[in-house]
């Protein structure tokens, strides 16, 4: 009962290939797991640098939130500044427009030496003002 010898060489050959095929998949397993390997490795590298620009964007977020309450609080106080500046201003303009304070910066521009236009240009007042108001106090 010997089998024909081209049977065995049939049967040894189809082995010979399912060795080489069971290699080669072997191989591609190996690099496949290698792949695998590397790809998990990057996703924990990207996963890191997510966790590390996630605690960035918190700390910008908290400083920007910080920053807005210190211009707010800035904004508060320079309106109110404002409000007084302003106050004071209108108190400023209602002394300098007063007859008693016209009437001290005329005489005392007289009393410099300065002429009618002088003292007129310095009050913001017409020549004829300045003379009717050096005139009542015998200044001409």
């Amino acid at each position: 009962m010997t089998l024909p010898v081209w049977i065995i060489l049939l049967v040894t050959l189809a082995e010979v290939i399912l060795v080489f095929l069971v290699l080669l998949f072997f191989g591609r397993l190996k690099r496949s797991e290698a792949l695998i390997s590397r790809m998990q490795a990057n996703q924990e590298e990207v996963l890191e640098r997510m966790s590390r620009n996630a605690e960035l964007e918190h700390d910008l977020v908290a400083s920007f939130s910080q920053r807005q309450e210190q211009l707010r609080i800035l904004n508060q106080r320079l309106e109110e500044r404002a409000v007084a500046l302003q106050r004071l201003l209108d108190q400023a303009e209602g002394i300098t427009r007063s007859p008693q304070f016209l009437r001290e910066v005329i005489l005392n521009g007289r009393r410099k030496g300065l002429s009618v236009a002088q003292i007129a240009t310095n009050a913001g007042l017409a020549e004829d003002e300045v003379e009717l108001i050096l005139n009542q106090d015998g200044e001409i």
